[in-house]
């Protein structure tokens, strides 16, 4: 089972907006019920892609990435590519879902 590593204010610019590599940024909250009904689903998505790079950000220690991406509602999904936004998704997504964003985003 792949490990989705968490990022924060301090390597978050290092790790996903310098990456060479599509990334898929799960914000999250260890208080959010649908947070933690999405961390095993993107475990499955780590687990069968290999074209993105999967991190984690909790909102509560993370506040200025929060804000910085204008978050109002978790779990947010945000997919970057090449330090740009390309797509979001709010709420619990399932697997197929998470799936086809990033097909949709990683073959443009």
């Amino acid at each position: 089972m792949a490990e989705i590593l968490h990022v924060n204010k301090d390597n978050f610019e290092e790790v996903v907006l310098k990456s060479k590599t599509p990334v898929l940024v799960d914000f999250f909250a260890t208080w959010c019920g649908p947070c933690k009904m999405l961390g095993p689903v993107l475990e499955q998505v780590a687990d069968e892609t290999n074209n993105v790079k999967i991190y984690k950000v909790d909102i509560d220690e993370s506040m200025e990435i929060a804000e910085k991406y204008g978050l109002i509602s978790v779990p947010t999904l945000i997919m970057f590519n090449n330090g740009e936004e390309v797509a979001r998704e709010i709420g619990f997504r399932q697997k197929k879902q998470i799936l086809d964003l990033i097909e949709d985003k990683t073959n443009n």
